[in-house]
């Protein structure tokens, strides 16, 4: 008779978006790698974010989801497929929105796995009524805590790199993130603070170096016109770049936004800004040196005083 082996155990975690939460999300993810260290891991996330997933080493696999809209069968169909195929001993669902949770549901009829999160019905089920008064991190230790599993590190971004030489990148170098949620305007300081922070900077010996999407390139030009030093590479890196990037950095500013997430877990020094519109005991950058600087309007946050945050943080 063939002995055909251990059954090999799948684990699936389940992270959709957004890049902040994505980033946050790394510390669960390693835990769990650790807790079942002799498992296949699969994640369950969308495009944008599979390479920088893949780059942690926290898995060993990485499925695709295009989220289906209502009405769109087919696609439901063949994502209840590619769940049930999988497996899965247990699920952890770390996005724990109501499309995450809707998922629970694909594995009926049937038996279901283990599944950590919030879905109705679920066996491990966390069930804190205050969990959405929680900073992220606090809030999925504590969920991880009811599936067994109670070392939950910060991210580790050491293990995220690549070559960005094509940036040929200034020694020493301040990372600015300007961007954010486009429907979200409130929670951008105005260009016109960041364009005079950046002018100011040319005088401390320090090269600001403007990030952001494809989409935001024509916002950082407009940033570093009539600068002496500034770089643009918006639109320039991957967000595997980005890490590599922010871990180069001197320190770092920027909006509540996902690149600022990177930067504080990169460990430098790092200034953000929040206006009313979000709340840091709920979504804080944390890090090693993270200054949080708020105003119930960013309009009311002058350059002077972040001029003077940045130098207290070692900028110039």
């Amino acid at each position: 008779m063939v002995n055909s082996g251990p059954v090999r155990r799948n684990i699936l975690v389940i992270k959709l978006g957004a890049l902040g939460d994505v980033v946050q999300a790394l510390g669960p993810m390693t835990a769990i790698r650790r807790h079942h260290a002799s498992a296949h891991i699969a994640v369950l996330t969308t495009t944008p974010y599979a390479d920088l997933i893949k780059a942690a080493g926290v898995c060993d696999d990485v499925i695709i989801d295009n989220r289906p809209r209502f009405g769109e069968f087919r696609k439901w169909l063949a994502l209840r497929k590619t769940l049930r195929a999988g497996n899965f001993e247990r699920v952890y669902d770390l996005q724990t929105s109501d499309r995450s949770s809707g998922y629970f549901r694909l594995f009926w009829p049937g038996p279901k796995p283990d599944w950590s999160g919030i879905a109705a019905g679920c066996s491990l089920r966390h069930v804190n009524p205050n969990r959405d008064l929680m900073h992220t991190i606090e809030r999925q230790a504590e969920q991880l805590a009811v599936a067994g599993i109670d070392d939950v590190p910060f991210a580790d971004l050491n293990p995220i790199v690549s070559d960005i030489s094509h940036l040929k990148l200034p020694e020493k170098f301040c990372l600015i993130a300007p961007g954010g949620a486009e429907h979200r305007p409130a929670k951008r300081w105005p260009r016109e603070r960041y364009r005079d922070l950046i002018r100011k900077m040319d005088a401390d010996g320090i090269t600001p170096v403007v990030c952001g999407t494809e989409a935001e390139r024509a916002l950082a030009a407009a940033l570093i016109e009539g600068s002496v030093t500034a770089r643009n590479i918006a639109g320039e890196t991957s967000l595997v770049d980005l890490v590599t990037v922010a871990k180069r950095a001197a320190f770092a500013l920027g909006n509540d936004n996902g690149a600022m997430h990177i930067a504080a877990f990169a460990g430098i020094p790092s200034v953000v800004l929040y206006s009313h519109t979000s709340d840091p005991a709920l979504c804080a950058q944390r890090g090693a040196d993270v200054t949080i600087l708020r105003r119930q309007s960013l309009d009311d946050l002058g350059v002077d005083e972040v001029h003077a945050a940045l130098a207290i943080q070692g900028g110039s």
